[in-house]
């Protein structure tokens, strides 16, 4: 099978999943809350409501309403939103989404970079001082909540860090409200707009900026990656083809890093996609705590509020980035093993 028609094959199959989670998240909003907050206030009259009920089929049978509410899906139509002063989601969601994508990313970055060597380490190490405290460190991240972690990063590093005399991260926000020149974000996602505009001072203070939020946020994701990437390691080393290497006397990094590793990160290179995931449904309870404007913050406030045109909207923006990481996960994989094509 061509790497192509591999690709459709799979585009195809994330279609019934999109389809079950619009079919959800309309469930829900006709069983547990009311279709018509989608569109109306406290504030809205009653002409005007009867007004939406008749544009939105809302008298007719069930089945005419979701068509109706895929229809609107379609057209960017996704209701209004009571936490942001009765906006449109689809503005909203792009209002935020920046700042929660530009997050998530630096934590699947963070999450790459420590926890695939340190998973290595640990394999090479086996029973190893080294191995013991890599796993020490993966039990920890397991165990320990977003949010208790959170207000200990902010206790020492902000708190602590400033009665010590030490420079200190900062507690929230994406940048500093002192930076001059004023900066102005065109894309809205600040790393990518600064290096656009060659402003390295923006850069640097947006970076700085996210080294608490996304450690706190993929710090979860880097523990069970490393797991993930020592048992598969483990499992590899113990292969005929390993031995073969290094009874032909090829030097043990050679052994490790072209022979083992290509093989071992199939299975991690699944669970780094779905970490993505995972970080963007993570997102509330990070970016409350650390006061950031994101996806997650707002659908906190959403679900306070019983916003359910926001919760709705978020759930779909998820389920989107879910498949379209399993759809970059399954490309991945045609080219870490190229048998996997003939499936």
């Amino acid at each position: 099978m061509r790497l192509r028609d591999y690709i459709v094959k799979r585009l195809i199959l994330l279609v019934p999943v999109l389809f079950g989670v619009t079919l959800i998240a309309f469930t829900l909003s006709h069983v547990i809350g009311d279709p018509v907050a989608a569109y109306a206030s406290e504030r809205t009259p009653e002409w005007q409501i009867k007004q939406i009920i008749l544009q939105k089929g809302l008298d007719k049978p069930i089945y005419v309403q979701y068509g109706v509410y895929i229809s609107d899906l379609l057209k960017g139509d996704w209701g209004y939103t009571r936490s942001v002063n009765d906006r449109p989601v689809t503005e909203v969601i792009r209002e935020f989404f920046p700042a929660t994508f530009e997050l998530t990313t630096v934590s699947l970055v963070m999450i790459i970079i420590i926890a695939i060597p340190l998973g290595i380490i640990s394999a090479t190490h086996k029973d190893k001082p080294i191995d013991h405290v890599t796993r020490l460190f993966a039990l920890s991240g397991v165990s320990m909540p977003v949010f208790w972690l959170g207000l200990l990063m902010l206790f020492v590093f902000y708190y602590q860090f400033q009665i010590w005399g030490l420079p200190s991260l900062p507690s929230g926000a994406r940048l500093d409200q002192l930076i001059y020149p004023p900066f102005t974000a065109v894309t809205g996602f600040y790393l990518l707009d600064s290096l656009l505009q060659l402003r390295v001072d923006v850069f640097l203070d947006a970076l700085i900026h996210l080294i608490m939020p996304a450690f706190v946020l993929g710090y979860n994701g880097v523990t069970v990656v490393t797991r993930m990437m020592r048992s598969s390691m483990l499992e590899v080393m113990r292969q005929d083809y390993i031995m073969l290497a290094r009874s032909k006397g090829l030097p043990e990094r050679i052994v490790i890093y072209r022979h083992a590793m290509k093989n071992a990160m199939i299975p991690t290179v699944t669970m780094v996609g779905l970490s993505f995931g995972g970080l963007l449904t993570g997102a509330p309870i990070t970016e409350t705590v650390f006061s950031w404007p994101g996806l997650g913050r707002w659908a906190a406030a959403a679900i306070l509020r019983t916003d359910f045109s926001a919760i709705s909207g978020f759930a779909i923006v998820s389920a989107l980035v879910y498949v379209m990481a399993n759809l970059i996960v399954d490309i991945l994989y045609a080219f870490i093993d190229p048998r996997i094509r003939l499936g």
